[in-house]
C-alpha cells in the first residue's frame, strides 16, 4: 500500500488533484484507492490535507495517513506552517509547487523532493477561474515525473473522465507543463552492508 498526504487551502485544489490521482491509479491496475479529505475549517484559504491510498488489494483503512510514502504540498508558504516531512517515510517522496529551488526552500533530508512551479503552469494554460489559479492538475506533473507508480497517460485519462471541451485541453496543458519542467531532487538510501 502506498500512502499520501496532500497539504493545501481550501480552493486550490487539493482534494480534486487526490480524486483524479486515485481514478489515474485505478486505471494504473491498483484495486484499492482512497482520498479521505481533513478540512480544519471550512473557508477558501484555510488549510486542507486529504489523505490517499492506493494499493493491489482492496482498502479497509480509512483513518488519517499518519508515515505517508509522498507529501504533496500544493503551497510552498505552507512550509513555513506545517512540518510536511515530519513523517514522511526515510526515502519517501515530497512534492512542491514553488519557483524556488528545495536550497531555497531549506530542504533536506532522507528524501527524493519533486518541484514544479505548478501555479505558473496553470497560468500559463489559462486555467484561471473568477480569477483563481486553479492548480489540482498541473501539481500531478512532478508527481508522475519523479515516480512510476502512476503513469502519466493515466493521469491524462482520469483528467479526461472528469473535463471537456476547453476545460480539458487547459487542464492537459497545465498537466504536460508541469511534468515537463519539473526538477527532481533524488535521495539514495544508504547501502545496507551486511554484519558477518
Amino acid at each position: 500500500m502506498y500512502e499520501i498526504v496532500w497539504h493545501g487551502r481550501g480552493g486550490q485544489g487539493a482534494v480534486t488533484a487526490a480524486k483524479i490521482l486515485t481514478e489515474a491509479a485505478y486505471y494504473q491496475g491498483f484495486k484499492g484507492v482512497s482520498a479521505k479529505p481533513n478540512y480544519f475549517s471550512e473557508r477558501r484559504g484555510a488549510p486542507v490535507s486529504v489523505h490517499t491510498r492506493i494499493a493491489a488489494e482492496p482498502i479497509r483503512t480509512f483513518s488519517n495517513v499518519l508515515l505517508p510514502d509522498i507529501a504533496v504540498v500544493l503551497d510552498d508558504n505552507l512550509l513555513q506552517m506545517v512540518n510536511v516531512t515530519a513523517n514522511l517515510k526515510e526515502g519517501g517522496l515530497l512534492v512542491i509547487n514553488s519557483a524556488r529551488s528545495a536550497q531555497e526552500l531549506g530542504l533536506e533530508g532522507p528524501f527524493t523532493i519533486a518541484i514544479s512551479d505548478a501555479f505558473h503552469c496553470s497560468e500559463a494554460a489559462g486555467l484561471i477561474v473568477e480569477g483563481n489559479v486553479l492548480i489540482s492538475t498541473s501539481i500531478l506533473g512532478p508527481f508522475a515525473a519523479a515516480t512510476d507508480l502512476v503513469s502519466l497517460d493515466n493521469i491524462r485519462r482520469a483528467v479526461a473522465e472528469k473535463f471537456g471541451g476547453k476545460a480539458l485541453e487547459r487542464n492537459l496543458r497545465a498537466l504536460e507543463l508541469a511534468y515537463n519542467s519539473t526538477s527532481i531532487y533524488r535521495y539514495e538510501l544508504p547501502a545496507v552492508s551486511a554484519q558477518a
